[in-house]
């Protein structure tokens, strides 16, 4: 089944009982049982409910891995995969990572003994000089939030099984459609499905696929104990949302094309961050292991100063945090997204003042490039 076919046929399709096309929202808590501990498969809906689990059979499928689960928010998602690991063990992650997982990593799970080191994975070298005694994993975003440097998936899982550690790729900007991680080595993928598998700025929410049953076994136990699970009508939500996702990405590519041309070339901007772009250090790579560049541009214009004075003309690009919806969205990570990463690391980084962000919808690109124009002017 190729990829555009399994976003609509992927999963759970429809409902046996009434032949409704689309899987009902099971708005339920309980369910009757016939016997103690004789079920007709779910018992609790935290532990799991049918909306939630056609959702996450859909994801399995889409990410070609063993189980889906579905959590609350992307945070959840990734807190719930640390919860694998014990106090004392040491996870290796993207330097250039969102800053809710530079946060939680450095300020919470911290605190229960997760050790962390954040590096350049896009470097190999740097990845294996990393590895300590009680390394147990390798985090990878790519691309990068915001900073859209690529690893390389397959190299990185490669190294990595040979330090025997799990390696997790956050797949957020890419998605499944362009891009599925456990085909070329990796063992748990994740994704903050607010973005683009919803699509539509209407529902937050985290998915995570596993390639092993043992990981499938050890991840449901995290979650049904604690418990971050997301509801049935953000379930429907997001299966709603995967039926477009082909439609909307290939519409978003195409105009981030035209845009990265248009930024490149515009004397106001002084440099402009797009793996799609020959030049981009890690392009071949991109075009290696993805089937497309995405939506995700960045881009310095020099100054706060002038930032904000692009901020302040723009008409068709929301200031706001998130990406991947149908609108596009423009912001300023050091001050937004990357706010809780300390200063001085964000500029050694190289996530400066002058940096904008922007997610490129779904509207007429040419309506968008006058945008930026009048906005750099």
């Amino acid at each position: 089944m190729k990829r555009k076919t399994k976003m609509i046929h992927g999963g759970i399709v429809g409902d046996p009982h009434t032949g409704a096309v689309s899987v009902p929202i099971y708005q339920v808590s309980t369910y009757k049982q016939d016997g103690v501990g004789n079920f007709k498969g779910f018992e609790y809906s935290r532990t799991g409910n049918p909306t939630r689990h056609a959702l996450e059979e859909l994801i399995k499928d889409l990410e070609e891995g063993t189980a889906g689960f579905a959590f609350g928010s992307g945070m959840a998602a990734i807190t719930a995969i640390m919860m694998l690991f014990d106090s004392g063990d040491h996870v290796i992650l993207t330097d250039d990572v969102y800053g809710g997982t530079y946060r939680v990593m450095t300020k919470v799970l911290n605190r229960l003994g997760i050790q962390s080191t954040f590096v350049d994975t896009s470097d190999l070298a740097t990845i294996e000089h990393a590895v300590q005694e009680n390394t147990k994993a390798l985090y990878i975003e790519t691309p990068t939030n915001p900073l859209l440097k690529i690893t390389d998936i397959e190299a990185a899982a490669v190294l990595a099984k040979k330090h025997n550690l799990l390696t997790i790729v956050d797949n957020t900007f890419s998605t499944p459609y362009f891009q599925t991680p456990l085909t070329l080595g990796a063992d748990i993928v994740l994704h903050s499905a607010t973005k683009y598998i919803g699509g539509h700025s209407d529902v937050v929410a985290g998915l995570v696929v596993v390639s092993s049953e043992k990981l499938a076994k050890d991840l449901h136990f995290v979650q049904n104990s604690t418990g971050g699970v997301l509801g049935p009508q953000d379930s429907w939500l997001l299966m709603r949302g995967i039926k477009t996702l082909a439609l909307r990405m290939d519409a978003t590519e195409g105009n981030t094309h035209a845009i990265a041309k248009f930024l490149v070339e515009h004397p106001a901007v002084d440099k402009v961050y797009y793996p799609g772009l020959e030049n981009h250090p890690n392009h071949e790579t991109a075009k290696k292991q993805a089937a497309g560049f995405g939506g995700m541009i960045s881009f310095d214009v020099g100054s706060q100063e002038k930032a904000d004075a692009v901020l302040a003309k723009i008409k068709y690009f929301t200031l706001a945090e998130s990406l991947g919806a149908v609108e596009s969205l423009i912001s300023a990570p050091a001050r937004m997204t990357h706010a809780s990463i300390p200063a001085d690391r964000r500029a050694e980084l190289g996530i400066t003042d002058g940096l904008l962000r922007i997610s490129v919808g779904i509207e007429d690109v040419d309506d968008l490039i006058e945008d930026l124009k009048r906005a750099l002017s």
